[in-house]
């Protein structure tokens, strides 16, 4: 475990407010983009987000430390993302269903549109099966080992590997027939 995650438990243990505003200092922004890669709207990544650190606070006492600090917190802010997706009950595309066409996928509206490849790049991770795009996010963009991936999503590393493998190769297929 990290020695600032080790100091992180230490001051929440000591003192939970404070330590609390230090925690926020440390993980708000990750989870933010973590948590906005996979619900995309900024609103709903925002509440996502809001609900991660209030179930963070509340069950902070039932850290038992068998993870990093990290696993845990992005454990939960996973769980938010995937109940506010399933809440909003708009079943995602997939790469994997005959004749989608994943163009037709929103992009995150933060994309920069004349970065032609950026939105070719999100509109194909947004069309990934659910299991697919969160391993593929958590290692590309949060550049999350295959252990702690697997932590997070509650299976073991070579799931998380291969699943990961699997997506590269079916988005790698895609930005080469679409480009």
């Amino acid at each position: 475990m990290p020695a600032d995650d080790r100091e992180l438990i230490a001051a929440l243990r000591d003192d939970l407010d404070w330590g609390f505003s230090r925690l926020m200092v440390r993980y708000a922004e990750p989870v933010y983009w973590h948590v906005r890669r996979l619900v995309v709207d900024h609103a709903d990544a925002e509440d996502a987000v809001q609900e991660t650190f209030v179930r963070v606070y509340r069950s902070f006492s039932r850290f038992r430390g068998d993870t990093s600090l990290a696993v845990w917190i992005y454990r939960i802010a996973t769980r938010e993302a995937l109940r506010c997706i399933a809440q909003r009950g708009g079943a995602p595309c997939s790469l994997d269903a005959p004749g989608t066409h994943a163009a037709a996928v929103p992009a995150d509206a933060e994309v920069d549109y004349t970065d032609v490849e950026a939105v070719c790049l999100q509109r194909a991770i947004r069309a990934l099966p659910a299991r697919q795009q969160l391993v593929f996010t958590l290692r590309y963009y949060d550049e999350l080992d295959y252990e702690e991936i697997a932590r997070i999503t509650d299976s073991n590393a070579a799931a998380a590997k291969a699943s990961f493998h699997v997506a590269k190769e079916k988005i790698k297929k895609w930005l080469i027939e679409n480009s």
